[in-house]
């Protein structure tokens, strides 16, 4: 008898950033700011109970460069840098995942968004029935959506997801599949990234 897994790869800065904006600013007794780690905690507690999967990775950005600014300096220059307090909360973060005994995948000069492709690409070459779920709310994650891979996203708050299989991405750009959507976001640029598109 075969076994299905269901993996689950959340985006950690994805969920941090959406923790924070969505939570009001909470302190432990000692001062310690805890919204992100409060909301983080919530949302993942919810999705290992909604899609109960066999296994799991979360993944992070790490502070260092990546070959995206080697390659291009201007790249998301015009970012937005969050307060010290929602960074701070990172390593809290880090101690929930390791009490739920979930591994952390990061390495420097690449972003978490790398680290998610490169797991789905492993895990489909290794078992291509594996059910790859990626929790985010970047839409970057749609170009790996495929047959056995999809993408929750948040739509409202911390607990409404849209889920995007290869229908749903198609109806969102009006026809395109996620293969595509890597040419099109070349061809669109990405204000976000401080990338700029093709003119006209």
């Amino acid at each position: 008898e075969k076994k299905t897994y269901r993996f689950l790869i959340i985006d950690g800065n994805a969920l941090l950033h959406r923790a924070w904006h969505a939570i009001p600013l909470l302190t432990t007794e000692k001062g310690e700011v805890v919204n992100a780690t409060y909301g983080f905690t919530m949302i993942l507690m919810k999705v290992l109970k909604d899609l109960k999967p066999t296994h799991i990775a979360l993944t992070f950005d790490r502070r260092a460069p990546t070959f995206r600014h080697e390659a291009y300096k201007e790249y998301k220059a015009k970012r937005v840098k969050q307060p010290d307090e929602l960074y701070q909360q990172i390593d809290r973060i880090r101690e929930i995942a390791n009490a739920f005994g979930i591994p952390i995948f990061e390495k420097d000069g690449f972003e978490a968004d790398d680290i998610i492709a490169t797991l789905c690409k492993d895990v489909q070459k290794d078992d291509p029935n594996t059910e790859k779920i990626i929790l985010t709310g970047d839409m970057d994650a749609l170009q790996l959506v495929n047959e056995t891979t999809r993408v929750y996203a948040f739509r409202k708050g911390l607990t409404d997801f849209t889920v995007y299989d290869q229908k749903a991405v198609s109806e969102k750009y009006d026809g395109l599949t996620p293969e595509q959507l890597t040419d099109y976001k070349a061809l669109r640029g990405d204000l976000s990234d401080n990338i700029p598109g093709v003119r006209g």
